[in-house]
């Protein structure tokens, strides 16, 4: 079936917003609206996005993301072009993987490869990836060593957003430990699956 969605320099806000609202996810990520930054752009809009959450919290213990869609018919010249996408995702590690020399650099890899993978083109993309060793110490020391990976990034997106959207939910779920892809899917805000 032929997409018949205007291309993103073309559409509207609102349409690509809907667009973005009416995904499916993976039924081990559950994702939703939540408010959008105020004074980056004159217009935006905000998920967050959670692995595997537990009933009732509001983060997961195992992985959770976020993403801003910016859209400034100004087209800064940071952008070129109207359109933004900031993206962050963040996961509990075990401390020896934590200490491997080239996690931030996967972890960095898997956000590019994510976006190849669904055909969704990009430019000026800029970003961090930041691991992070911890150890508890006084009432805090039966948790023992920890470690956490973080990546934030934000590009120019270009075609349809919702494939941008998708890698930046994959990317979530990869940093989370889970396997690329899923046979079951949720849609936005819906419930999720079993846990299994």
């Amino acid at each position: 079936m032929a997409d018949h969605r205007p291309p993103l320099d073309a559409a509207p806000f609102d349409a690509v917003r809907d667009a973005v609202l009416t995904m499916a996810f993976r039924d081990d990520l559950v994702v939703r609206e939540i408010p959008a930054p105020s004074g980056i752009a004159p217009e935006a809009f905000a998920l967050a996005a959670d692995v595997r959450p537990e009933e009732h919290a509001t983060d997961s213990p195992y992985g959770t993301g976020r993403l801003v869609v910016l859209h400034d018919s100004a087209e800064p010249d940071a952008w070129g072009g109207a359109w933004r996408i900031v993206a962050f995702a963040q996961a509990p590690l075990e401390p020896e993987i934590g200490i491997d020399p080239l996690l931030a650099d996967v972890a960095w890899s898997w956000l590019m490869d994510a976006l190849a993978a669904r055909g969704a083109a990009f430019h000026s993309e800029s970003g961090t990836s930041t691991k992070t060793l911890s150890t508890g110490f006084g009432t805090l020391a039966a948790e023992g060593d920890g470690a956490q990976i973080e990546l934030r990034a934000s590009w120019t997106p270009a075609g349809d957003i919702t494939a941008h959207v998708d890698a930046w939910a994959e990317l979530t779920c990869m940093l989370a430990g889970l396997p690329p892809g899923s046979e079951g899917v949720a849609s936005l805000g819906g419930r999720r699956g079993n846990r299994g």
